[in-house]
């Protein structure tokens, strides 16, 4: 478990880091349900854009500042709010020292969410962090009692526990539209074309390349480490699992009433199976998760151009009397030789009022935050960290080679893993460069 500390000691611990830019310690908001949010993005590429793009059209919210160490993205990005000027910063930090902004997305490379999430906190705001929530288990843990320490609303960026239709589709399933549901399957099931293999080269011009490294080691420029393509390299990101993968994971385990639990084992298999480039993450896993009388699987496939039982990303649930799937046709229950699809009003569900199921989960955390209730999120924090942490042990159990993995989430260690125990360990954390270290450490 986590230790608690005293003040005293975390300030000791938090004082010397991300000294570029002083951090306001959060004194806490008071609700204030009838308020405009000022909100900024912090991090501008693909999703962070979507971020702006979808909040600047939620009554309620204005996005008034905009960061990334790309000035192409930055630019970008502060010129789509249209009726309120925006401020672009290169350095969140200095960012964060801006006290007419009540709240954040984290929408920067993986290796930085839970960092600038910290520190967001620490500030006194409110954080929207994209999927994954860490870049490793430990990461996870600290970030879950940072928020629950400051009182914060941190919702997590897996959006279909907000989606009507998902919503009812789960509640089907606890109300036994399918029986007794003992599997579920996630699957990601696409074609993610080779990178091929790039040469170092110089940061493009204006970007602080040290500051995108963050806590990572060192490594020369080069265009595979560069927008989207960092996702493939573990210094970075997770790979597909917790690119894209985590949502499915999130799905199944939502519908099979596990959230907040960990399995009592993990059966991972997974390499590279074809590519041959400057990918060091797998292009195919299988991953089982092992609940008493219950299982999640995890199959992707990164080669095919084609589906999986009908679904490139979706989730099945097997029932005693039948199955019920989600993907691109909706929700789908086949039972008995007869299929119907779920509408979102079905099973109590409020019927959708975004123009997109993605929209919702913005509502819900701008909600959230206007009456300073983190217990109003659809997504927590608490639920998001459980989803990442059985993403990474997957991977974990990957890179030492496959085969049987145990977590015992009571000593935040693993018991188990073969001869790889050491390593296995080793992966649940990570060394941080110096003067990146992170900003909270419980």
């Amino acid at each position: 478990m986590i230790p608690k500390i005293n003040r005293r000691s975390f300030v000791e611990k938090t004082g010397a880091v991300l000294a570029a830019g002083p951090l306001l310690v959060s004194q806490g908001a008071a609700a204030l349900p009838n308020s405009t949010v000022n909100h900024a993005v912090i991090g501008t590429g693909g999703r962070g854009t979507q971020h702006v793009k979808k909040i600047s059209r939620i009554p309620g919210a204005r996005v008034v500042a905009v960061c990334d160490i790309d000035p192409e993205l930055l630019d970008r990005a502060a010129n789509i709010p249209q009726g309120n000027p925006v401020k672009k910063y290169k350095d969140f930090r200095k960012l964060l020292e801006n006290s007419d902004i009540d709240s954040v997305s984290v929408c920067t490379p993986d290796h930085w969410h839970t960092p600038v999430a910290m520190a967001a906190i620490l500030a006194g705001k409110h954080v929207f962090v994209e999927k994954p929530c860490s870049h490793n288990l430990r990461e996870a843990e600290l970030l879950v009692q940072c928020a629950q320490q400051h009182n914060k609303c941190v919702q997590h960026g897996t959006q279909r526990r907000s989606d009507p239709l998902e919503i009812a589709g789960v509640r089907a399933l606890n109300e036994g539209v399918i029986g007794d549901v003992h599997t579920a399957k996630a699957i990601n099931c696409q074609l993610r074309r080779k990178i091929g293999k790039a040469t170092p080269e110089s940061a493009p011009p204006g970007v602080d390349y040290d500051l995108w490294l963050g806590a990572a080691p060192v490594r020369p420029f080069t265009r595979n480490r560069w927008h989207y393509n960092w996702h493939w390299f573990w210094d970075f990101g997770g790979g597909d699992l917790v690119n894209d993968g985590i949502h499915q994971v999130d799905h199944a385990i939502w519908g099979m009433g596990l959230d907040l639990k960990y399995p009592d084992s993990i059966i991972t298999s997974g390499r590279q199976l074809w590519y041959d480039d400057d990918h060091e993450t797998p292009d195919t896993q299988t991953i089982i998760y092992e609940y008493g009388s219950k299982q999640v699987i995890y199959e992707m496939r990164l080669w095919t151009p084609y589906k999986m039982e009908g679904h490139d990303n979706g989730t099945v649930w097997y029932g005693t009397k039948g199955k019920l799937e989600s993907g691109r046709a909706g929700v789908v229950v086949s039972v008995e030789g007869r299929t119907w699809n779920i509408k979102p009003g079905d099973y109590g569900s409020s019927p959708e009022t975004s123009s997109s199921f993605e929209g919702t989960i913005f509502e819900n955390f701008f909600t959230s935050v206007r009456n300073n209730n983190h217990k109003l999120l659809r997504s927590p924090i608490e639920t998001g960290a459980v989803t990442t942490n059985l993403c990474h042990l997957g991977n974990i159990g990957t890179r030492c080679g496959g085969g049987k993995l145990i977590f015992d989430p009571a000593q935040s260690k693993i018991t188990y893993a073969g001869e790889h125990l050491d390593l296995a360990n080793q992966l649940l954390t990570r060394e941080y460069r110096s003067g990146y270290e992170l900003p909270y450490t419980g």
